[in-house]
């Protein structure tokens, strides 16, 4: 066997990913506005939060799939991730959150804005441990892989030495092996679940996140391109927030140089002369990664009366 798909594989998964191109681009709402899927799902969570923060409400109400945006000249639509890719494929949203993992799995010709860094997750290929030879997947034999990514296991299965037959399966993926398939692709942000279902990851696919997509066609328009460009200035000032603090001390004059030489700013320090003493406040925004082994060197070295809090927004 030389790696290539048999009948049964491409039976499956014929031709190119339906994500909607060459469907009519669909100008519906409100003329002028930028219209922008929010997910459906485990997703919506943290995307509304981010928006939340960045000073843009919506309001989901009930049954509704078209909440309401606080941000003037958008308008939103609830949709499934694989739904956000297709429409914004097909040209009928400008905007969109969905998962890289179906951008890359439906082969939507569509542009990264953002990595939200959102619900990370890897696409990976697992297999009972029984399986393997030697801690790799056997050679020349026919195997059966159970997948939902369907586009990306045929890419990969190419570069492996077995005979794949590709079986889409509809969620739940995990419990497939080893009656009903020998392997799987699937996502896993832990690996938990694989090793509760008795499978081992055996090669990484791809990396994905929550990420803010667009239609080209968007972007090449002047009029929607500024306010895409906004919404991305702001979502950015949220993410950059929340992997930094701020971080304020006092120190004397004496340590002044030890301490400020030791602090991993965004360019410069605030530093002002603290009233009637030989000392200054200095403020920070440091990285949030960085903070605790920071706190006990700013504290060796001089560094009084530390305060840390929590910056909503920061844009350079």
């Amino acid at each position: 066997m030389d790696g290539k798909l048999n009948e049964g594989a491409t039976a499956v998964y014929a031709g190119a990913p339906d994500t909607g191109a060459g469907m009519p681009d669909r100008r519906r709402g409100t003329p002028g506005t930028i219209r922008i899927g929010l997910p459906k799902g485990h997703m919506q969570e943290g995307v509304l939060a981010l928006l939340g923060d960045a000073g843009i409400d919506v309001r989901v109400g009930g049954r509704n799939y078209r909440p309401a945006l606080s941000w003037p000249g958008f308008e939103a639509k609830l949709l499934k991730p694989q739904n956000v890719v297709k429409m914004l494929a097909a040209g009928s949203r400008d905007l969109g959150f969905a998962g890289a993992d179906w951008v890359a799995e439906l082969g939507a010709d569509l542009v990264e804005l953002l990595d939200a860094g959102l619900d990370p997750v890897r696409v990976v290929a697992a297999a009972p441990p029984t399986l393997l030879d030697g801690g790799s997947l056997p050679a020349g034999r026919r195997l059966v892989v159970a997948t939902e990514y369907v586009r990306l296991a045929e890419q990969w299965a190419l570069g492996q030495p077995f005979e794949a037959v590709l079986v889409r399966s509809y969620g739940a993926t995990e419990v497939f092996p080893p009656e009903d398939a020998d392997l799987i692709v699937d996502n896993t942000a832990t690996g938990a679940t694989l090793s509760g279902n008795g499978l081992v990851i055996i090669d990484t696919l791809m990396r994905s996140s929550t990420r803010l997509y667009a239609s080209p066609a968007a972007l090449d328009d002047p009029a929607r391109r500024g306010p895409i460009e906004d919404l991305i200035l702001l979502l950015d000032s949220v993410l950059a927030a929340r992997r930094r603090v701020m971080l304020e001390l006092n120190v004397a004059e004496r340590d002044f140089e030890r301490v400020v030489s030791i602090l991993p700013c965004m360019r410069e320090p605030t530093v002002s002369r603290l009233h009637g003493e030989d000392a200054y406040a200095v403020r920070a925004a440091v990285p949030r990664a960085e903070l605790p082994a920071l706190l006990l060197k700013v504290k060796a070295r001089g560094g009084t009366d530390l305060v840390v809090s929590e910056p909503q927004q920061i844009v350079p």
